[in-house]
């Protein structure tokens, strides 16, 4: 995984995506990889790769995405910037694409310009989340996201969680889950995403390589408000 020049990561609201396409950015820049990170999810209001901006720039990645006033937009509105990219390829380039038809039809538009080798199409499942409850559930998605825009899926990333109350249990479930899915698709389970404080309990029994995940973006009901002192007073930012 992120092994060649053009890696798309491709999923539904919730499948944890964007925690992949950060991960696998930062992993690539420690390894003194030049890494472009373009944020393309009009869909998900909150887990952004932009919402890193700070934490990618430290690292030396280069974050393509919506700034100033249209930093949360949800329009398409770098597509110009990531098709000269993708013209022009320097490093390894991560596009995080929302999963939904809204998502898809944005990598649609990037057709023309996508390479023919050198990359790879991969879909995160989230067994955990609504618009994948089963295995018919993800073959459908995949299906979905192949004719909404124009591609081939190349692999599979598996990532069941519930967040803070996932389980080793539910996250073995998920990766047989996948396994059976890219049965059905003939597609490979590249990787079973796990977050680092659950590797150990997993690790052996997953029937694919481990990716493992440091949490960079929390939610915002998780983010604790700073306080400053004012005179006598403490006040919220």
């Amino acid at each position: 995984m992120f092994s060649r020049p053009l890696t798309v990561l491709v999923g539904h609201f919730g499948s944890g995506k964007t925690e992949i396409a950060l991960n696998g950015a930062l992993d690539l820049a420690a390894d003194g990889e030049a890494v472009t990170l373009a944020d393309l999810d009009v869909v998900k209001p909150y887990f952004r790769s932009r919402s890193a901006r700070h934490i990618l720039a430290e690292a030396g990645v280069r974050l393509i995405a919506p700034e100033g006033e249209n930093v949360y937009a949800d329009l398409p509105i770098i597509v110009p910037q990531v098709r000269d990219i993708l013209r022009q390829p320097q490093g390894k380039t991560i596009l995080d694409v929302g999963g939904d038809g809204t998502g898809a039809r944005v990598l649609g538009s990037l057709t023309d310009v996508l390479p023919t080798t050198g990359i790879e199409i991969l879909v995160v499942l989230n067994f955990s989340r609504p618009s994948t409850p089963d295995t018919a559930g993800a073959v459908a998605m995949v299906h979905e996201i192949e004719a909404v825009a124009r591609v081939r899926v190349t692999g599979l990333i598996s990532n069941t969680h519930m967040m803070d109350d996932t389980t080793p249990e539910i996250i073995l479930e998920g990766a047989r889950l996948a396994v059976e899915t890219g049965a059905a698709l003939d597609l490979p389970v590249v990787a079973a995403a796990i977050h680092e404080d659950m590797a150990a309990s997993v690790n052996g029994d997953l029937p694919c390589p481990a990716f493992i995940l440091k949490r960079i973006v929390k939610p915002p009901f998780e983010v604790q408000p700073q306080r400053k002192t004012v005179g006598p007073l403490f006040v919220l930012n």
